[in-house]
């Protein structure tokens, strides 16, 4: 996504495109990824920016209130911010710490079990951990 579909994006979610909230949605817009805050904040020191760690958190929450990127909490220590909205699962590579999309349509869930209450289902996202095989 270039700078000028970032401003039509925050324009239809009603954002106020500051410099600082830019530079963050051009790194997570580049290409579908998924990157931790950590990741994000280094790459905009390399680039040279002086944006706050709170800023760049901040901007994270303020996208996915608006649905811009999708939260994964990998483990309890471990959260990354994903630029495909659209509903899909995920393999995570224990070795690695890669996280990679597998589309909607690859899993089948035949049932769930009945919901407590009166409760509903939001959305359902799987995560398989998977390990390199050692050879």
């Amino acid at each position: 996504m270039d700078r000028s579909e970032i401003m039509v994006e925050f324009d239809s979610h009603g954002i106020l495109p500051t410099s600082q909230r830019l530079e963050i949605a051009e790194i997570l817009f580049e290409k579908q990824q998924h990157l931790s805050a950590d990741q994000i904040i280094d790459r905009l020191r390399a680039q040279g920016s002086a944006v706050s760690k709170a800023t760049v958190y901040n901007t994270l929450n303020l996208f996915i209130e608006n649905g811009l990127v999708q939260e994964c909490i990998v483990d309890p220590e471990r959260r990354v911010y994903d630029s495909n909205t659209q509903a899909h699962h995920h393999y995570y590579n224990l070795d690695t710490g890669e996280l990679t999309d597998i589309p909607r349509d690859r899993i089948k869930i035949k049932e769930l079990p009945d919901l407590p209450g009166d409760r509903q289902i939001e959305d359902v996202q799987v995560m398989i951990r998977v390990r390199s095989t050692i050879a």
